[in-house]
């Protein structure tokens, strides 16, 4: 306990004066940093039996002093993001994988549902992963996705019969231009990080998105909804399908072209957040697998903590960079890279 300051006798607070105006203002800085941390071996294999002599963790450059450290298990409060905008035939196979969908999930984790397409919608507020979230992904089950396949355009096929290349009863072909369908996964994302920062802090705070990462139209930028992913310890973890999970795909995943959005921008926010890479997958198992080994990832991670220390040059920027280091040779970390502090409390 801090010391107890008393006041001189007769200085007391005088009679109709305002007590507000004799007290002390205190400030207490609460920029105590949890970083959760994921160690795997050259094939992939998460390690356990570290120690917290094993790791180092830098902050602008500066070592901090590790003041927590653990390997158990936490409970999760997870955000479950669907992408209903897919092609129909990967939304419909994606729904078949709901069964295993909730069997990933704890007994003492709470779920949210959310949908997005061109919005976006919240499904149901954070529950246990219990009989109502299944009814409630089986309810989903005859949802639609998007028409399979491009619009016809031209051809022979899209402005009915043409003579010497030219439509009937029209004196030029037209030219169509398809409408750009907005596919809010930036906003999305945004909406569960808001609802997911309420969640108590004791709790592992995931967004699970289930994508093929398009982004396009999201009135939220990714660097507004990075900012509050990293300011309220949350993690993005994501299963890419239909196509993100193409061979090759990945070279594309950073790729954003003029007044397209992004092609699959889920790999930028689950390596700034500290998940790694997306999984990607195309087949009905694959999927199922993902969801446990996602969830199982998240629950069993390293979790250190430090209260930072001055950094040895200062910086204007509130951003904080974080780098993680493992004491032996041959293993791989995944951690997130900076975080935002909080303004202190008054």
């Amino acid at each position: 306990m801090p010391p107890v300051r008393t006041v001189p006798p007769g200085t007391s607070t005088k009679p109709g004066s305002n007590p507000r105006d004799e007290l002390y203002t205190l400030v207490v800085h609460t920029n105590f940093v949890q970083v959760p941390v994921t160690v795997k071996d050259k094939n992939g294999r998460m390690v356990d039996g570290l120690l917290s002599t094993d790791f180092s963790v830098f902050e602008n450059g500066t070592k901090q002093k590790l003041t927590f450290f653990s390997a158990d298990p936490f409970a999760l409060s997870v955000a479950i993001v669907l992408d209903l905008g897919m092609p129909d035939a990967a939304v419909q196979e994606v729904n078949q994988t709901f069964p295993a969908l909730v069997g990933a999930f704890a007994p003492y984790d709470d779920v949210a549902l959310y949908t997005y397409s061109s919005t976006v919608s919240q499904v149901s507020d954070f529950t246990g992963a219990t009989q109502k979230l299944a009814a409630l992904l089986n309810q989903m089950k005859s949802v639609r996705g998007s028409n399979n396949g491009p619009a016809v355009l031209n051809g022979p096929l899209a402005n009915g019969p043409v003579i010497n290349g030219i439509p009937v009863g029209q004196p030029t072909q037209p030219v169509n231009t398809p409408p750009k369908e907005a596919h809010v996964l930036n906003d999305a994302i945004l909406q569960a990080a808001l609802d997911l920062r309420k969640r108590d802090r004791t709790r592992r705070k995931i967004i699970f998105v289930i994508s093929d990462g398009r982004e396009y139209g999201s009135k939220a930028s990714y660097s507004d909804v990075l900012r509050v992913l990293l300011s309220n310890e949350i993690q993005v973890r994501a299963v890419a399908v239909s196509s993100a999970a193409l061979p090759l795909y990945d070279r594309l995943e950073r790729l954003r072209l003029p007044k397209q959005g992004y092609d699959n921008i889920l790999p930028k926010y689950t390596y700034a957040t500290g998940a790694g890479q997306p999984y990607a997958k195309l087949m009905r198992n694959a999927i199922e697998d993902a969801y446990a080994e996602a969830m199982s990832e998240a629950r069993n991670q390293y979790t250190l903590g430090y209260t930072p220390a001055p950094p040895k040059t200062p910086t204007k920027s509130a951003k904080r960079e974080i780098e993680v280091r493992v004491n032996h040779p041959g293993l791989t970390i995944e951690a997130k890279d900076a975080y935002y502090p909080v303004p202190a409390a008054r």
